[in-house]
């Protein structure tokens, strides 16, 4: 089982995207079990709050329910728990070292890593474009079901 820890600022647009979206493709490939999934920020601004309304309405409208989820902030246990931390934009990457320490293992990716583009999945909580993140996670979700 490989466990996927993805990472945004605030765990309420990017990464619960990320993580409801993978879930849902490996379950449609029958493969949930070999996926353990969940998301987390490298902030504490959003703790406890749920799902942004923008990622709300993309998840609602693919029939997926993520109606569960509260934003939590990761923990430098994650590293330990996790195999592989894929976080949404290089200050991600940044910050989550600051909480992790150095990444010894080599488990913090980028999501874009995945794809063919490359690159970071813009956060639109800033550019209000929940479907261009909404193509990049899901290109993303696939290269990542293609390698594990």
């Amino acid at each position: 089982m490989t466990k996927i820890l993805f990472i945004c600022h605030g765990n309420i647009c990017r990464s619960p995207m990320a993580e409801f979206i993978m879930r849902d493709m490996a379950e449609k490939q029958n493969r949930e079990s070999d996926f353990y999934i969940e998301s987390a920020a490298v902030s504490s601004e959003e703790l406890g709050n749920p799902v942004h309304y923008g990622t709300a309405k993309i998840l609602t409208k693919m029939g997926i329910d993520f109606s569960r989820k509260r934003a939590r902030k990761a923990t430098a246990e994650d590293y330990e728990n996790f195999d592989l931390l894929i976080c949404m934009d290089n200050s991600n990457v940044y910050r989550l070292n600051r909480i992790v320490g150095e990444d010894t293992d080599g488990k913090i990716k980028l999501m874009m890593d995945f794809t063919s583009r490359g690159g970071e999945v813009a956060d639109p909580w800033y550019t209000g474009n929940f479907d261009d993140a909404l193509r990049d996670i899901t290109e993303g979700c696939e290269g990542i079901l293609s390698i594990y």
